[in-house]
Parts: structure tokens; C-alpha cells; sequence
């Protein structure tokens, strides 16, 4: 939200530097995030001044120049070579000097030097009014009037305003500080706190008169519960044109661009009050009626941007006796604008629903400063002081009169609310003592009433415009921000408490699990959990129709919540690919959301990611390309590390991976990996592989949970490998293999590896060749080898019986 300090101060008169403001305001919750510097006109005129056209001549070398001597207060004249056709002996004129920067109409600086022209030296520039961003008029010279003496700066001959604009960070809560006026209650009340006693002056209307009654117009509420308040008032016989300088200043510096003089004061008083108001041309609103209602679905409305667009039954529309004029407290329409050919208008202010005024604005994905007002709630009290206020303002910069008595439509009056404030609570929040008179005194400041006073506390009345204090904390909030921060005292003390958590507690192992990722060259992303819902569709119709939509989207690409973490993180490696970083590794834990059979189903999940090289560049490291058994070490690390380590391997069938694995622990799945699809890739214009592993961290949570860890005795005795090469057919897998050894050796064997695996010349047709290594050990005593030669002949016995394997 932009705030102009000139502005601010016609609240408040005070000379304060603008960072001291700044750092109050901040201290007061209105986070001033920056303070940025505003010219009416561009580059302030400096080093523009009045010059006296002493004599004007022929150029020598030129026949459309003219060479002129000009007065401009200094010892002696200048020579400026001028090119201008209406340039004569005697004018005042605009010069700027060497050194002086202009801007052109893009904003693009240049500077005035001493130079020749055909050969003549010139020393400045006289200057048309385009040059000096008073105009777009380029035809000749400026004449200014021949009173002006010579030297004099253009700056206050122009009245350049100079102004401060805060950046303020506001925050959804604090509707009533969307104004000039709000953040200048609140700059008041820190002033109070701060022994500045300064008096909060407010724009008077005492001078509102009704004219005449000449335009009436008829007005119907048909939806009080979405329109509670609604006002409006006639004003004939204006004249629509641009507006003076110093409104047009005013919405400049805030950010906007003015329009014309009507439209311009009902933007003034918005940014002035707070208040939201819309002007109608009253010749084209037909029957002289306005009639808020809704209107059946599908209606066609064509908005003030062009765009035609189809209202919702439940969108509240402002319409005449024919057709709709204006969303309601959104945008207005094109067919009843003010233009440059209205002469007498029906000015609207009214109080519309929150959650009404929220819902239809997002439905048509509209953001307008009223509906970011009507959205968090303005002064329903205001309402007709701001629509008494515009209609002056208006009579001021475009003439005319009030031709009709105020429409207010109020029928059910909203009461201030009322909250007991117990000062036991607010010491206890605050953390200190307060003084009593202290604390009313804030709330006066803030014009909370005090209705009655005990030794508890104090029954207050809220003013209306504080739609967020409807709870005791509130108004102790209130108090704690305009009292400062700063100002509560802190001890050197530091009290802890020791909790006693279980080891498998979720966020330990996740912790846990985070560290060693880290460690192996992983870096953590977090990842919006609302995604497009194209990413469902490449997964299959099944995730379609599984998808959980938003009811009030941000947009169409943040309309679905995730159904898998693949694409959040694909797009993390997408936009780092994009910037040359091609060897990443990522790890994110978030959530999936699904729809149930009777419910949404909410998981947990741990994604991993690898593309590109494991290692980075270096002399010591040979280049490597991350491969599938690289992520599989990886996800069994994790699984061991949690005490997992008895899973069921096979094939996945999961349409994300070209191929893949799924671990499973008792018939459940526990991590699906592999190598991502080529055709998804392509979709995410990924042009390298990648690889993918997904854990269900809730079943690795619960397995995790179960597992009890059991604790042995370090042998004494040494273990001893031996090996086969045996000659299996094609089908054979080596979990067969390591199955078979198991059941064969329970007692010695301790493990059982796969070192080489060989397909090819010299082996029979459908044949391949594994070579196994087996390690026993006995934690009794040391093996020998006639019961290590025991122990590999019932091995190789089980083998040729089940595998019909051969030794080769």
C-alpha cells in the first residue's frame, strides 16, 4: 500500500523527517518496507530557470535557426542556438542550463551540454513544454508570462511538488488502516505514546447542501444480507475534464493514473478515506432507476477493461430497470462510465459484504483497490460521511450541484461491539505491569470508549472501523503495539523445560533422515503443496478423477492440491537446468492428497531425485553418471537406517517410471524407484535422465515405530568367503538364489552376494553366468575346512536340485 507523506500531513500537521514516521509506523504494526521519492515533474525542474530573449537573429549557416542572446540572472547574457519558429526578441521563455538533465516522454535522462550548432557555440537550451514534461505539445517554444523576472527557478513557477511515498506492508487483518486518514489515526495514537500531542484533522462536510431536487433517481436493495448499507446521491450540470494539478499529484505519487476530474476525486477519497465509490453517468441508467440484486447465471456483462465476461447467479450486480451497470463493490461497466460528454451523474456509496464482495472477485480473477477494501471490511458508519465528502470534492474540480436528497438505505443498523478487558489478562499477556491510566489512555487514543470501569477491568465499545478487535486479546494486542514493543521489558533469565519424547518420535526420524541425505550431497526443497492439474492427467485418468480441486483457485496452474511430489520437483530441476546447474540432487518431504472412497486421504511422502553426474567436476574424481543402483543404495541406506531391512523387491508398474522397483513389507508398498518416463520428462522439457524414488513415509513411519533393535556381541572368530560361478538359466534371479541359501544355511551363513553377472560367447543359448559369493561365520569357535567344504556342497547340492545349476 503506497501512503504520501504531503498527503499524511494534511491529517496531521507536523514536520517530522520521514524515517522517524517510518520507524513509528513500523513500531505501530505498519511495516514501512521501503520509502521511495516523487517528483510531479520529472527530475524537479533543476537547473530549468526564466530566461529574457534579449535579441533574436538569423543563424549564420542555417536558414531555419535562430541565434539568440538570453538574460537568465546571471552576470551576462547566454547564446543559445534555438531552432523553435515562434522564438522573438523580448519573450520570457523556459532555459535549461549546462548541466541540467531533462527526460524524455519515456522517462530516458539526458543531459544539457555546451556545444556547436552549425558551427556556433550554444549555451543551454530553450525549451518547448514537452521537454520539460509540462505537455505533450512540441510546436514551438514555451512563452511564459512577461512578468517573470529572468533567473527565476521554473520549479516554483511550476510548483513542483515534492513528495515521500512509504511502502507499506499491510496486513489482511488491518482494514482500517487502508487509507490516508486510518494510517493517520493510527500515527496519531503513537505520537500520544510518544508525548507529541498532535490533533487529528478531519476533512469537513459541513458545507454539503442539497441544490436542488431536479434528477432524482429510485433506488432497490432486493439482497439486504450482501448490501447492508447503500447510499446515493445526484449531481447535474458538471463538467468532465482533466483534473486540477494538485489531485493529479496526489493519486501520481500513490501509484496512479488519473482519468478525469469525477473519476479522479471518488479515487481520492477512496485512498483519502477508505471508503470505496463509483460514479454513473445518470442520462444512461434507464427508467432512473438503481436496483442491487443478482442476476440469473450466465448473464453476459462487458466490464470497464473490455472484456465481456458470465456472472455467476450469486455475483451482486448494481443494474438499472434494462441491464447491469457494476459488480458490486468490484468493477464497473462500460456502457455507464463517466466520459468527457457527462454532465450529470448518480454517485454510489455503499457497505457490501466481505465474503460476497471476495468470492465473485476471484470467480472473475479481479483485483481492484474497492474490491481489496469491500474484501476486508470497511466502516459501515463511513458510508455516508465519505459519499458527502466525494460530492463536494466533485462540485470543487467539476462544478455542478447536488440535484437530489441522499438515498441511504441502512436496515438493520449495525451496534459498536462491546469486549470487558480484564487487566489480570492484559498483564498477564503483556508480560509487565501497565499503569492503569496508561492503558486508557492508548484506548482513548484509539478511540475505544470506556463505558464502565471496576477493579477487574473496563467495559469497552469498539468503534465500528475495527472490524478485527472482537476479542479481549484484541484490544490487549492493541494496547501492546501502541504502548511498544520496545518498550516491554526482557530478563537475562531463561526458563526451559525438559520433555520427555520417544526416540521414533516423526520429526526425529525425519530429522534424522534429512541429515544423512544432506550428507550424501542431497539438498532439501519445499515445494507448493497446490499444483496444475495437467500433472494429474500425465499420471492417468485415475489421478484425474482422484484429484482434490480448489473451490477458489489462485489460478488455473494452482487449481488441484499434489497427488504425488514427481512434478513439484521436477520443476525444481527444470528451472536449475535452465540456468546451466545439470548434476542435482534433491530430497523433499511433503504431502499427497487424494480422494478417498468416502473421504479426502491425506499422506505423508519422501521424494528423491538424481540427474546429471554424482560428483562435481574434479581431478581427483573420475566423472560418473548417477545411475539406478546408486538411488537404490541410497533408498536402502535410508530403510537401514530406520531398521528396515527385510523388503520384497519386484518390477513397478507405476506409468511415472520407464522402469523401476516397488520395496514392499508385508504385501504393503514402502518405496517405489527408477528411471522417470522419457515422455514425462519431455513434458517438463527435461532433456537429460533422472531418476526417482518415492517413499510412503507414514508406512515407513509406522514400520519404523515397530522395529525393535536388537544388540549382539562383536565375533571373535574370523568370517570366511567362498565363491561360485554358476550356469543358470535366463530366468533364474538372483533373489531365487539368495532365497535357496537361506533356507539351505541358517546358522553359518551370514551373507550372500552378487559380484558378476555374465551373458554372451561360450555359454549355451538361454544360459547366463552368476558369480556368488557366500560368507560364513561361527561366533563360537573358528570354522574349519572340512565344515566349510560341508557347508558349499549343500549349498551347490541345493542349487543343481532347484536351479539345475552347473558349476563352471
Amino acid at each position: 500500500m503506497q501512503i504520501s507523506y504531503n498527503w499524511l500531513k494534511q491529517f496531521i500537521n507536523m514536520d517530522r523527517p520521514s524515517a522517524k514516521t517510518a520507524e513509528l509506523l513500523t513500531d505501530l504494526g505498519l511495516e514501512v518496507e521501503g520509502i521511495t521519492s516523487f517528483e510531479s515533474i520529472k527530475g524537479g525542474l533543476k537547473g530549468v530557470v526564466v530566461g529574457h530573449v534579449l535579441t533574436c537573429e538569423k543563424h549564420p549557416n542555417a536558414d531555419r535557426l535562430k541565434l539568440t542572446s538570453v538574460d537568465i540572472g546571471a552576470e551576462a547574457p547566454v547564446q543559445i542556438v534555438c531552432g523553435a519558429p515562434n522564438v522573438a526578441k523580448g519573450q520570457k521563455v523556459p532555459v535549461a542550463t549546462i548541466g541540467a538533465t531533462l527526460y524524455t516522454s519515456e522517462g530516458e535522462a539526458w543531459k544539457i551540454k555546451k556545444g556547436k550548432i552549425r558551427g556556433v557555440e550554444s549555451h543551454g537550451m530553450i525549451c518547448a513544454e514537452d521537454e520539460l514534461g509540462l505537455g505533450t505539445g512540441h510546436d514551438g517554444i514555451m512563452v511564459l508570462d512577461e512578468n517573470t523576472p529572468p533567473g527565476a527557478p521554473c520549479s516554483e513557477i511550476f510548483e513542483v511538488e515534492y513528495d515521500e511515498v512509504f511502502d507499506i506492508g499491510l496486513t489482511p487483518n488491518r482494514a482500517d488502516a487502508m487509507s490516508h486518514y486510518g494510517v493517520a489515526r493510527d500515527l496519531k495514537a503513537g505520537l500520544i505514546q510518544n508525548d507529541v500531542d498532535k490533533e487529528l484533522i478531519t476533512p469537513s462536510v459541513s458545507q454539503f447542501a442539497i441544490d436542488n431536487r431536479s434528477l432524482k433517481i429510485q433506488v432497490n436493495v432486493d439482497d439486504s444480507e450482501a448490501a447492508p448499507r447503500y447510499c446515493g446521491v445526484t449531481m447535474n450540470n458538471l463538467s468532465v475534464k482533466p483534473s486540477p494539478n494538485w489531485l493529479q499529484n496526489r493519486l501520481r505519487a500513490i501509484g496512479l493514473k488519473p482519468i478525469n476530474n469525477v473519476v479522479d476525486a471518488t479515487n481520492y477519497v477512496l485512498h483519502e478515506l477508505g471508503q470505496p465509490l463509483h460514479a454513473f453517468d445518470a442520462k444512461r441508467i434507464h427508467g432512473n432507476k438503481v436496483i442491487v440484486k443478482t442476476l440469473p447465471q450466465g448473464t453476459k456483462f462487458m466490464t470497464l477493461d473490455g472484456v465481456e465476461r458470465s456472472l455467476h447467479k450469486d455475483d451482486l450486480m448494481i443494474c438499472d430497470d434494462e441491464k447491469p451497470m457494476c459488480i458490486a463493490g468490484v468493477f464497473g461497466g462500460i456502457n455507464t462510465g463517466v466520459t468527457e460528454h457527462t454532465t450529470s451523474i448518480f454517485l454510489e456509496s455503499a457497505y457490501f459484504d466481505p465474503i460476497s464482495v471476495r468470492k465473485t472477485a476471484k470467480r472473475h480473477g479481479l483485483n481492484t483497490d474497492a474490491s481489496f477494501r469491500f474484501e476486508r471490511g470497511v466502516d459501515i458508519e463511513n458510508v455516508e460521511y465519505a459519499l458527502k465528502r466525494a460530492a463536494l470534492l466533485i462540485e470543487e474540480v467539476a462544478g455542478g450541484d447536488v440535484s437530489s436528497d441522499i438515498v441511504d438505505l441502512y436496515p438493520k443498523r449495525v451496534e459498536d461491539h462491546h469486549v470487558f478487558l480484564t487487566f489480570r489478562k492484559t498483564y498477564s499477556l503483556i508480560g509487565q505491569k501497565i499503569s492503569q491510566d496508561t492503558i486508557k489512555s492508548i484506548l482513548a487514543s484509539l478511540d475505544i470508549k470506556v463505558k464502565s470501569v471496576t477493579e477487574a477491568g473496563l467495559g469497552l465499545s469498539i468503534p465500528s472501523y475495527r472490524v478485527d478487535v472482537q476479542r479481549e486479546v484484541d484490544v490487549i494486542e492493541e494496547i501492546l503495539r501502541v504502548y511498544g514493543y520496545n518498550n516491554i521489558d526482557f530478563t537475562s533469565k531463561l526458563n526451559a523445560s525438559i520433555a520427555s519424547t520417544h526416540r521414533h518420535e516423526d520429526h526425529k526420524l525425519q530429522n534424522a533422515i534429512g541429515d544423512f541425505l544432506a550428507a550424501q550431497g542431497f539438498f532439501e526443497i519445499m515445494a507448493n503443496s497446490l499444483t496444475s492439474p495437467e500433472y494429474s492427467e500425465y499420471l492417468g485418468d485415475g489421478f484425474a478423477k482422484g484429484a482434490v480441486t480448489m473451490l477458489n483457485p489462485l489460478g488455473a496452474e494452482l487449481s488441484v492440491m499434489r497427488q504425488s511430489l514427481l512434478f513439484s520437483g521436477l520443476e525444481a530441476i527444470s528451472h536449475n537446468i535452465n540456468r546451466k546447474k545439470k548434476d542435482l540432487k534433491f530430497f523433499e518431504f511433503g504431502k499427497t492428497y487424494h480422494h478417498g472412497e468416502t473421504s479426502r486421504i491425506e499422506n505423508k511422502c519422501l521424494s528423491l531425485f538424481l540427474t546429471g553426474n554424482r560428483d562435481s567436476d574434479s581431478w581427483a574424481v573420475t566423472e560418473k553418471t548417477t545411475d539406478f543402483y546408486f538411488l537404490k543404495s541410497i533408498v536402502t541406506n535410508v530403510l537401514h537406517r530406520l531398521g528396515i531391512s527385510e523388503t520384497v523387491s519386484s518390477p513397478t508398474e507405476n506409468t511415472v517410471f520407464a522402469e523401476g522397483l516397488t520395496l514392499q513389507v508385508n504385501s504393503k508398498d514402502l518405496v517405489s524407484l527408477g528411471r522417470i518416463s522419457g515422455s514425462i520428462l519431455s513434458k517438463m522439457d527435461i532433456k537429460q535422465d533422472c531418476l526417482y524414488a518415492e517413499f510412503d513415509w507414514d508406512q515407513v513411519i509406522a514400520l519404523a515405530k515397530a522395529t525393535k533393535v536388537g544388540y549382539k556381541e562383536i565375533p571373535k572368530y574370523p568370517e570366511v568367503k567362498r565363491d561360485f560361478a554358476l550356469l543358470l538359466d535366463e530366468r533364474i534371479t538372483f533373489r531365487e538364489i539368495y532365497d535357496i541359501a537361506r533356507r539351505t544355511e541358517k546358522k553359518m551363513l551370514k551373507d550372500v552376494n552378487l559380484f558378476d553377472v555374465y551373458t554372451g560367447n561360450n555359454l549355451p543359448k538361454g544360459k547366463k553366468s552368476y558369480a556368488v559369493s557366500f560368507t560364513l561365520q561361527d561366533t563360537q569357535r573358528t570354522l574349519t575346512d572340512k565344515q566349510i567344504d560341508k557347508i558349499m556342497n549343500k549349498l551347490l547340492h541345493s542349487y543343481q536340485t532347484e536351479l539345475g545349476a552347473e558349476l563352471r
